[in-house]
């Protein structure tokens, strides 16, 4: 079987770049891909648009990782968002700034990053072998020495980059290969979980709800009765509970404590985050003087969606039709409480094969920061979701694939 100076397993984002600078730098790389094209999950990301980074700098981009975080600094001090978006302009795609700093191709569409990437390796000439799944690595003694395929083929190399992906989206090919073939070599792998996925909630009105949006609410994870985090911005009710932005964000902790068996794990819902509790109650009691005699349901109007009315009307236990003279103080204060307070229970979270991205992953300790090698086996390189280092939405997690990448196909070329 032919030898290379560098394998890279894996044609997603971090994949393709490693093998395309590896090559540049004059080595002779194979790319191998189980799929029969490149970049498939790549071609899905950011609903099909591709939110290749965001424009926040390094410390800004550290904070919407979890702890591990500080692992990418190196590697984002070498390659970052200016970087690739320069990368990605020198290779025909424009790129435009959107809310929140994220970027995106000016063409809206992901298969233009794809088809950029595809250019990219063939300019560096690496050559790619689709439809090959690998199944572990040959090492000797410390050392890599190639791969071997679940057809039985082997690849011989002095360097090995695995860039195989987590576990979601598994239908694109990520269903956990580079964690078990890395784990055979040693590695601890932390456990690999669901993050930014939709979370199950075990009330029935939350299906009532579903198709809803609410915009510039605060949701807040509570857990045991503490506050654990509170996040701003925009959510939406699904058939199985809860989801968008704001929940996707809050997914990653809540997923942790459902995995920690926490039976107390509850969303609560402030539908009016803008108003102190003062300025919320003169509201209240404002409105139900002037509404007078007209009916409770129509006072809800001026606070609450329509479609989150009755709802509302059956979890206040007060009668849609009842004048609003005659509401209660108790009564106000309940209002009050469902408009700052309004909890779901946690009953789970969505499969991990419908979270935007994993968490958990190689443990970062066993990694170089510096190279992506690993400190275990010489020249061995770990890049992208495979590592224990993941985000909030927004770019980031795209970004750190693409530098992570950088970094492997650069250091395989200074052995």
């Amino acid at each position: 079987m032919e030898s290379y100076d560098c394998i890279v397993v894996g044609g997603g984002p971090s994949g393709m770049m490693a093998a395309g600078e590896a090559s540049i730098a004059g080595e002779k790389v194979l790319l191998l891909e189980r799929n029969l094209r490149l970049g498939v999950k790549l071609s899905i990301s950011g609903k099909g648009r591709c939110n290749i980074t965001n424009k926040g700098d390094i410390e800004s981009f550290i904070e919407n990782f979890n702890k591990e975080g500080r692992f990418l600094h190196s590697c984002f001090y070498r390659f970052f968002n200016e970087d690739l978006i320069g990368f990605f302009r020198d290779l025909g795609v424009e790129t435009k700034v959107e809310r929140g700093g994220r970027v995106f191709p000016a063409s809206d569409y992901a298969h233009s990053v794809v088809n950029a990437m595809k250019i990219f390796l063939f300019k560096s000439r690496v050559k790619i072998i689709f439809n090959k799944r690998v199944k572990e690595l040959l090492t000797k003694g410390s050392k890599v020495i190639g791969v071997k395929t679940f057809d039985l083929d082997y690849y011989y190399s002095n360097s090995v980059i695995v860039a195989t992906g987590g576990l979601s989206y598994p239908y694109t090919g990520s269903t956990g290969d580079g964690y078990e073939m890395l784990a055979r070599v040693g590695h601890k792998i932390i456990k690999p979980l669901p993050s930014l996925v939709g979370i199950e909630v075990k009330e029935s009105h939350a299906k009532d709800l579903q198709g809803l949006s609410l915009r510039n609410i605060k949701a807040s994870l509570i857990v045991n009765g503490r506050l654990i985090k509170s996040i701003f911005g925009e959510m939406i009710f699904t058939h199985f509970g809860l989801s968008g932005p704001i929940i996707l964000s809050l997914s990653r902790d809540v997923v942790k404590f459902i995995d920690s068996r926490e039976k107390d794990v509850v969303i609560s819902l402030n539908l009016k985050p803008a108003l102190d509790r003062e300025t919320l109650e003169n509201r209240l009691l404002r409105d139900i003087e002037n509404f007078g005699r007209k009916c409770y349901k129509n006072l809800l109007k001026n606070l609450l969606p329509n479609k989150l009315i009755p709802v509302f009307i059956r979890l206040s236990k007060i009668e849609g039709d009842k004048k609003t003279n005659q509401i209660t103080q108790a009564q106000r204060k309940l209002i009050y409480g469902l408009l700052t307070d309004f909890r779901f229970t946690v009953k789970g979270a969505r499969h991990i094969e419908e979270a935007i991205v994993t968490q958990g992953g190689v443990d970062t300790s066993e990694v170089n920061p510096k190279t992506m090698e690993s400190k275990l086996i010489k020249g061995l390189y770990i890049a992208g979701e495979l590592l224990d280092v993941d985000a909030l939405t927004g770019g980031y997690n795209l970004q750190a694939a693409f530098s992570t990448g950088y970094i492997a196909g650069k250091s395989v070329s200074v052995l």
